[in-house]
């Protein structure tokens, strides 16, 4: 039995999405600005909201933080502000669902030129032209976590060819350095890896380059996978076509020339905006909580900035 109660940090707009916590947990609410209470510099457990200015001012703050919670599933953004000694977890699996739907959405949406229709209908043109079939296709999955499994189950029945990619190979999936192979075989690539050292700019010349011409490529990962002045390149020149939910720079400024190339649609970092996100972050949260209190693995610790 603890002596004192854990004090839990959580964003204000957390309150409505807590369940039932154990008694010995203190539940201290944070506003996205203004100086933190008293207790609230007690926590020991922080769930951390989407804003790095927040937390680079509050974290320091907290001289018994033990664990760090994330919302998102990506923590390039957060892991330089974590201190030695704090156990950092993701949100692994929260997203899963949105992401997969958006990745499919996109590859069928672009498949069928959606998009390009669309266009159309704005001027009033009724001008018929080919479109393909997602079935025959093969998708390279580049970064085969939780979420790219998400999205293999929902191209079940599609009639795809899946190619696999993850740090980790295992029996069906292929690590980075399969890439230069894989590429040229791929119909549609899907980004879904972390952005660490490893991956920062792994989209660049060589790698588009490698893919075959016409091919779509679709980030659902992180904008800073691509090199974006490469990408504009083969967009420019026509040789692929993209589904871009997050950018280099982002948020994308409005006279940037992404807006404008042929063959891109973009979406602004909404994949996985779901009104259930906060449901299925806090659950998660409530899990941590009494894994921490009992001693049991923590879920999704983050290690080499996964």
């Amino acid at each position: 039995m603890r002596p004192d109660p854990l004090v839990l940090l959580v964003p204000e707009r957390a309150a409505k999405y807590l369940g039932t916590l154990p008694d010995s947990v203190e539940v201290v609410y944070v506003g996205q600005e203004g100086a933190p209470s008293a207790r609230a510099l007690e926590a020991e457990f922080l769930v951390a909201g989407y804003g790095r200015g927040r937390m680079t001012e509050l974290i320091p703050q907290l001289p018994r933080l033990r664990v760090v919670q994330t919302i998102s599933a990506g923590v390039d953004w957060i892991l330089p502000l974590i201190p030695p000694g704090v156990t950092l977890c993701n949100g692994s699996g929260i997203h899963d669902t949105p992401v997969a739907e958006w990745v499919v959405a996109a590859l069928l949406a672009l498949t069928k030129r959606f998009p390009d229709f669309r266009d159309l209908q704005r001027e009033g043109l009724w001008k018929a032209q080919t479109v393909g079939d997602l079935e025959g296709s093969t998708v390279l999955i580049l970064g085969y976590g939780s979420i790219g499994q998400a999205v293999e189950k929902r191209l079940e029945g599609f009639g795809v060819h899946l190619l696999r990619i993850a740090r980790t190979p295992r029996e069906g999936v292929y690590d980075l350095s399969a890439l230069p192979h894989l590429l040229p075989q791929a119909d549609s690539v899907v980004l879904l890896l972390p952005l660490t050292d490893e991956t920062k700019g792994i989209v660049g010349r060589d790698f588009l380059n490698r893919m075959k011409p016409g091919a779509l490529l679709i980030n659902a990962g992180r904008g800073g996978l691509v090199d974006t002045p490469a990408l504009i390149e083969a967009l420019t020149a026509r040789r692929l076509r993209a589904a871009l939910d997050v950018t280099d720079p982002e948020p994308l400024p409005e006279d940037h020339p992404l807006w404008a190339l042929p063959e891109v649609f973009i979406t602004p970092h909404v994949a996985g905006a779901s009104p259930k996100l906060f449901e299925r972050a806090y659950l998660l949260v409530g899990e941590q909580v009494r894994r921490y209190l009992t001693g049991e693995p923590l879920l999704n610790v983050v290690e080499h900035g996964y």
